[in-house]
């Protein structure tokens, strides 16, 4: 039944990061742009009206410090250096000159309203006075002031157009809000194309993902550039691919090696068994023969079958490290083997210590101490298990490793020459090796000077005890 394909994301990463960049560079954008506009037309306005004032306080203290009438801002002035000449120079203000009745004496441009309280103004005895209002002329915004010259003279009206400034702040508010748009437009084009940058090596590796559990097949190759993130994602990614097509072979080699050498004992066995049937007229040496036969097997087969679990199982990878003394596992592994074999075994060990897993440690001695065991059937020798440091070593006075044999003996299911004959699964060193591999160490097989074989393994990270 082929795999289900993955199903794809609704968003991907790279429509999520444009909108998210969008979205901050809008909020930023509108902000700046807020207080950009609020500030200039604060300043704008402000400065108008200072300008305004300035006008209308300057000529608030002429009128009050020497006597006008509406004459003197009526008669033109040649040199342009008159009373009313000096009200349009500040800014462009319109300037309309009232006689004492109220009545224009001249106009101004435009003509700007006259209502009673503009009447007062000209008609009253004090110099000085000042009536402000904003009026509307024509379809344009003024803001006003009359000015009275006192002794019923007249008075002297002054108006700055606020409209013109009202249409450039719009005129500006339109512009600002074309920027933002402009901004936040460009914002999200962007950040479309920073996040295709960032995330296209992260699209590739889950498109490698999704291949690999999609199909199952590890032999795909992973995108490993750049140091950042995604890099080490890649990486590690790869190594793990690597490490479960590494598993996946060795379990596959696991099975078919001991598939083959499963068959060995159950033909033996079913041989043996057919034989059963016949068991009543065998003589008595070939009934214990055949009992003797099938007990081996079954033994055999038994411990093939644990060795095997064993490792399939990982070698007990899910035993917790903890501080270990080789000394009392080798110890104990000991006296293991001598209730198993019955053989005189001596330990000599230091204090050497490691954060390691003793049950899986205590097995790899075991299996060495077994094997020499089986090895040195004459047992005119005590075996020894030597612990020094980081390695542990296991001597016989057995037959010795050949020269051809000693990079192989810990092979799975490989079986010497001399050895073949003789009971095991052939896994036994093997689990050896994978245990000193999981504790960063390797194995060793030696010819022992006057005869014998020293094998062991090493460890790293073993000190001895202060």
């Amino acid at each position: 039944m082929p795999l289900p394909r993955p199903r794809r994301p609704r968003s991907s990463l790279r429509v999520t990061f444009a909108i998210s960049f969008a979205a901050v560079a809008a909020v930023v954008t509108l902000l700046v742009g807020f207080l950009s506009y609020d500030a200039a037309a604060g300043l704008v306005r402000v400065d108008q009206q200072t300008v305004f004032s300035e006008v209308i306080h300057d000529l608030r203290n002429q009128v009050r410090q020497q006597p006008l009438g509406y004459q003197d801002f009526v008669s033109s002035d040649p040199d342009h250096d008159g009373p009313s000449d000096d009200l349009h120079r500040p800014t462009r203000t319109d300037v309309q000159i009232l006689r004492p009745t109220g009545a224009v004496a001249d106009a101004g441009s435009p003509a700007l309203p006259v209502a009673a309280a503009e009447r007062r103004m000209a008609a009253s005895r004090t110099a000085g006075l000042v009536s402000r209002r904003d009026v509307e002329i024509g379809e344009e915004q003024f803001r006003m002031a009359t000015v009275s010259l006192g002794d019923g003279r007249g008075a002297v009206q002054v108006a700055q157009q606020s409209s013109d400034i009202e249409d450039l702040l719009r005129e500006l508010q339109k512009r600002t809000a074309l920027f933002v748009a402009a901004a936040i437009v460009a914002a999200g084009l962007v950040g479309w194309w920073l996040a295709g940058r960032i995330t296209r090596r992260l699209v590739r590796l889950t498109g490698v993902a999704e291949s690999v559990a999609a199909t199952g097949r590890m032999d795909v190759a992973v995108p490993l550039a750049g140091a950042d993130e995604v890099g080490r994602l890649g990486r590690a990614f790869d190594g793990m691919l690597g490490r479960l097509a590494r598993s996946k072979d060795d379990q596959r080699r696991l099975v078919q090696d001991a598939g083959h050498e499963l068959r060995t004992p159950l033909t033996s066995l079913r041989t043996n068994i057919s034989l059963l049937r016949r068991f009543e007229e065998l003589p008595p040496a070939a009934r214990e023969e055949l009992l003797a036969d099938l007990e081996g097997e079954t033994r055999e087969l038994t411990d093939l079958v644990n060795e095997v679990v064993s490792l399939a199982a990982g070698q007990g990878d899910d035993e917790p490290r903890m501080v270990t003394s080789l000394g009392e596992v080798a110890h104990r592994a000991a006296g293991l083997a001598r209730r198993r074999t019955g053989r005189e075994i001596t330990v000599t060990a230091d204090d050497t210590v490691l954060e390691g897993r003793p049950a899986a440690l205590q097995r790899a001695i075991t299996n060495l101490v077994e094997n020499a065991a089986k090895f040195d059937q004459a047992g005119t020798a005590p075996i020894e298990v030597v612990v020094s440091g980081g390695r542990v070593a296991v001597l016989d006075r057995g037959p010795g490793v050949a020269d051809e044999d000693r990079h192989r003996v810990f092979d799975r299911f490989y079986r010497a020459p001399g050895a073949r004959s003789l009971p095991g699964s052939g896994l036994g060193l093997a689990i050896v090796r994978e245990v000193a591999a999981a504790h960063g160490g390797t194995v060793f097989a030696e010819r022992r000077p006057g005869g014998g074989a020293v094998m062991g393994f090493t460890v790293t990270d073993a000190a001895p005890v202060a």
